[in-house]
C-alpha cells in the first residue's frame, strides 16, 4: 500500500506515506489497494460518460454511483475489503454498460467510435489475489520513478480534492439535490486523471477547477440543508446528558439524523449528536424534535472514550470512524458509505436495529447539570446582524476577524488553534466551523456590542457560509476579501479539507495559514509554487501568527 491522503500519514526522513501492512487510520493494505483499484475503474466510467455527454446523453445514475464510491475511499470511512471487492465489480459493470451504450449511440449518430484504453478496457480479476496484483498498477505513486514526486503530488492533490467534493455532493444527493453540470465536472476531472497527466501547470489548473466545482457543490449542499431543515438559527445546545434511553449519532449526514429522529418519535429515546453533527441543533426542523436532546462528547478522535462511556447504541453516518473498541463494538452501527468488518450496517434507512439496541441498553440514569454552548451562526444569522457588524468595524469596536476552522485530530500541534482563539484580542471576532471548534467552543469569549465574539458557523462544508459573509463584508467596505481585516488559520485533516482549501485558492484567497502539518503530497517545489501564487504558509506559533496578522491589517 501507499497512502498519504490525510494529515496523520506516516512521515520519515526518507519520505511520507503509510506503506506498511496497516495505515495510521487503521486501514489495512488490502483495503487500501482495493480502493486505489476501484478509483482506477471509476476513471473508466468517466471516460465513457464524457463521450456519451458529447453525444447528448447524461448518465446521472452512473454519476451518483461514482459519488458514493469515491466517498467510501475517504479517510476513516470504509475499512471493509470485501465491500471494495464488490464495488470493483459494480464499477466494471457500470463502465461496461456505458461502453455499450456509447458504441450504440455513436453508431446511431454516425460518429466514429473511439478506441479507448487504460481504465476504459480494464477488466477486474476474478479473485482477491488477482485484484491485488492489478492494484499495484493503480497506486497513486505507481509512476514515481518516471514522472517525479512533484507530478505525483499534483495528481494526488487533484484526486483528493475530487474525493472531498464528491462526499459533499453525496450528502446533498441524500437530501434530493443534484446538479448535472456538477456531475459533468467530476467526469471530466476523472477522465483527465486517466490520461496520466505530466504537465504541472495543467494539473494545478485542474486542481483549481475542482476548487471551483467544490464551491458549487457546497452551495448545493447549503441549499439542500437549508431547503430541507430551514436556515440555521442561533441557539444553545446542552452538552450534559439527561435521564433516559439514548442513541448517539456521529459523522456528518443530516439526512440520516432526520430519518432517525422521525423513526424514534414518541419512543422515549433521547437522540444526541457527536462530532460534526453538533450543528444539527441549529436547524429549525431538526431541533423541533423534542427528543434531539443535546450533544455528547467532542471531536471524532476522542470517540474511543466518548463511545465507551455512552450507555446506548452509536450510529456512524459518514467519515470519522476509527476502529471500534471492544467496549462498544457490539453497539455501534454504520450507515451509507461507512463500514467496518463485522459491524452491523443499516440498510435502506431502516434504523429498527439501532432503536432495538437503545431499548435494550440502560441509557442515562440521571440528569447531569446543564452545560450550554452557542451554535447556529450560519450566513443567514450573521447577515441578519450585518449592519451591526459593519458599524462595529467602522467604529473600531471590531478590529479583526479570525477564521479558525477545519478538522480536528490527535496529532501534536493542534493546540495551536486553541491558543489562537484564546490569544485573539478582545476586539476581534472568531469565526469557526468544522470539528476543530471543540478545542475552544466551551470557552466564554464574551461579546462585542451584543455580537458573540465566537460565532460557530457549522460543519466543514459551511465554509460556504464563511465565504458568503466575507464577500458581503468586502462589498460593504468596497474592497476585496483579501483587503478585509480577516485572517484564516485552517486545520486540515482529510480530503474534504483539501477540497475546501482548493476552493479558497480558486477564489483567490491569499495568506491562509495551514496546519498543524502541511499535506505530505505538497513537495517543497509545490509548496513554493502555492506560496508564491497564494501566500499559502504553514502555521507557526499562535503569538507570532496573530502579531503578523494584525500588523498586515494595520
Amino acid at each position: 500500500m501507499f497512502c498519504y491522503q490525510c494529515e496523520q500519514t506516516t512521515r520519515s526522513e526518507t519520505g511520507s506515506g503509510c506503506q506498511e501492512v496497516k495505515g495510521v487510520c487503521g486501514k489495512d493494505e488490502t483495503t487500501a489497494d482495493l480502493q486505489d483499484l476501484m478509483i482506477y475503474g471509476l476513471q473508466g466510467i468517466a471516460q465513457y460518460a464524457t463521450r456519451l455527454r458529447k453525444l447528448g446523453e447524461a448518465q446521472p445514475k452512473a454519476d451518483e454511483f461514482m459519488l458514493y464510491a469515491l466517498f467510501t475511499t475517504l479517510t476513516n470511512v470504509n475499512f471493509n475489503a470485501n465491500r471494495f471487492a464488490q464495488l470493483i465489480k459494480e464499477t466494471a459493470q457500470w463502465r461496461d454498460q456505458l461502453k455499450s451504450h456509447y458504441q450504440e449511440l455513436a453508431a446511431q449518430q454516425g460518429e466514429a467510435v473511439e478506441d479507448l484504453g487504460g481504465p476504459a478496457q480494464w477488466q477486474p480479476a476474478g479473485t482477491m489475489p488477482g485484484l491485488l496484483i492489478q492494484a499495484k498498477e493503480a497506486a497513486i505513486n505507481v509512476e514515481l520513478a518516471q514522472v517525479g514526486e512533484d507530478i505525483i503530488g499534483l495528481r494526488a492533490m487533484l484526486l483528493y480534492g475530487i474525493k472531498g467534493a464528491a462526499a459533499y455532493a453525496y450528502h446533498a444527493l441524500m437530501l434530493g439535490y443534484r446538479d448535472d453540470d456538477i456531475y459533468a465536472g467530476f467526469e471530466q476531472a476523472l477522465e483527465f486523471l486517466a490520461t496520466h497527466p505530466t504537465d504541472a501547470d495543467a494539473l494545478l489548473a485542474w486542481a483549481l477547477r475542482i476548487g471551483e466545482l467544490n464551491y458549487r457543490v457546497m452551495a448545493m449542499l447549503d441549499a439542500a440543508n437549508t431547503g430541507s431543515f430551514g436556515a440555521q438559527q442561533p441557539g444553545t445546545v446542552n452538552l450534559a446528558p439527561v435521564k433516559g434511553k439514548a442513541i448517539l449519532v456521529s459523522g456528518h449526514d443530516l439526512h440520516d439524523l432526520a430519518q432517525l429522529l422521525e423513526q424514534t418519535q414518541g419512543l422515549g429515546i433521547n437522540v444526541y449528536t457527536h462530532g460534526e453533527m453538533l450543528p444539527a441543533h441549529a436547524y429549525p426542523k431538526l431541533k423541533a424534535y423534542p427528543h434531539l436532546s443535546g450533544n455528547y462528547g467532542s471531536a471524532w478522535q476522542n470517540q474511543h472514550n466518548d463511545f465507551t462511556a455512552f450507555p446506548g447504541p452509536i450510529l456512524m453516518t459518514s467519515n470519522c470512524l476509527v476502529e471500534p473498541a471492544h467496549a462498544y463494538r457490539q453497539r455501534i452501527f454504520t450507515a451509507g458509505p461507512v463500514g467496518w468488518p463485522g459491524v452491523r450496517h443499516i440498510q435502506n434507512g431502516d434504523f429498527a436495529p439501532v432503536i432495538a439496541a437503545a431499548h435494550a441498553l440502560p441509557g442515562f440514569t440521571k440528569d447531569e447539570p446543564e452545560h450550554l454552548i452557542n451554535v447556529g451562526f450560519g450566513r443567514d444569522a450573521v447577515m441578519g446582524v450585518a449592519d451591526k457588524v459593519i458599524d462595529a468595524v467602522k467604529t473600531g469596536a471590531i478590529q479583526h476577524f479570525f477564521l479558525i476552522g477545519g478538522c480536528d485530530g490527535a496529532a501534536p500541534g493542534r493546540n495551536y488553534f486553541t491558543e489562537v482563539a484564546e490569544q485573539a484580542p478582545d476586539d476581534s471576532v472568531i469565526l469557526t466551523l468544522g470539528c476543530g471548534k471543540y478545542r475552544f467552543n466551551s470557552h466564554d469569549f464574551g461579546a462585542i456590542g451584543g455580537i458573540p465574539r465566537l460565532l460557530d458557523m457549522g460543519q466543514c462544508n459551511d465554509a460556504y457560509s464563511a465565504i458568503q459573509v466575507a464577500s458581503a463584508l468586502a462589498k460593504a467596505f468596497d474592497c476585496g476579501v483579501n483587503d478585509l481585516p480577516l485572517s484564516m488559520m485552517i486545520s486540515w485533516f482529510e480530503q474534504k479539507a483539501v477540497a475546501v482549501l482548493l476552493t479558497l485558492l480558486a477564489l483567490g484567497i491569499r495568506g491562509i495559514r495551514l496546519g498543524p502539518t502541511l499535506p505530505a503530497f505538497l513537495t517543497p517545489a509545490l509548496l513554493a509554487k502555492l506560496s508564491e501564487a497564494f501566500d499559502l504558509k504553514a502555521t507557526g506559533t499562535a503569538t507570532d501568527d496573530i502579531r503578523d496578522a494584525l500588523q498586515k491589517a494595520a
